[in-house]
């Protein structure tokens, strides 16, 4: 039995606050910030259009959107994703060497780092907390299907779990399958289904309107 520190869904919950309660968290820190003379209000909004705009997993669902649609791109994903990222303007730091992980009807994947948190930044932005946490990066290994589990996704025993550990010098994500009931869906259609759960492997990709 897994005890209660040892569980992942209470570190997962703490990136479930309603929107207005992490508004006003958010609000509360700037100001105290401002207000110390630690930082000023214009580089607030600067780093705010930054994560907003060009870091985070939105540019990770562009990638996996690209790939749904575009079979040669998809090959060249495949075969380096580094590379195939950069056509599209995304690396830098964090992710000069990645690997793109594709599930099928057969495998599912999933990315841990055991021993830190490296993470591939330029295509999912900065790790989430649980992703940091003990709790996740031991069970991730030894009991994958129960972490998925707690994080909603429940698969079958016929589909094989292979889980990735990712380091500095090597950063894995996955790319999900795409899901039943988007033919002729535009790219920008397909992006705003898929999710950073999805591309670590904890989470999948749901069907409209499921």
């Amino acid at each position: 039995m897994t005890s209660t520190d040892d569980k992942i869904q209470p570190v997962a919950g703490l990136s479930r606050h309603s929107d207005a309660e992490l508004a006003a968290r958010a609000k509360a820190m700037e100001s105290i910030l401002v207000e110390k003379g630690i930082i000023g209000s214009d580089a607030i909004d600067y780093m705010s259009s930054v994560y907003e705009n060009e870091v985070g997993p939105q540019i990770g669902a562009k990638v996996v959107a690209k790939a749904w649609t575009d079979p040669e791109f998809k090959a060249r994903l495949l075969a380096d994703a580094t590379k195939a990222c950069e056509e599209l303007g995304f690396g830098g730091m964090q992710g000069e060497e990645m690997i793109a992980l594709e599930d099928t009807e057969s495998v599912h994947h999933m990315v841990v780092c055991t021993l830190c948190s490296c993470y591939p930044w330029p295509v999912l932005g900065l790790p989430p907390n649980w992703y940091k946490y003990p709790a996740y990066r031991s069970r991730a290994v030894r009991d994958p299907r129960g972490v998925m589990k707690e994080f909603g996704l429940d698969l079958p025993e016929s589909v094989e779990v292979r889980v990735w550990d990712s380091s500095a010098e090597l950063r894995y994500f996955v790319l999900p399958m795409r899901p039943e009931g988007t033919d002729g869906w535009t790219e920008e259609q397909l992006e705003a289904l898929v999710t950073r759960d999805a591309m670590i492997g904890v989470g999948g990709v749901q069907s409209p309107g499921a």
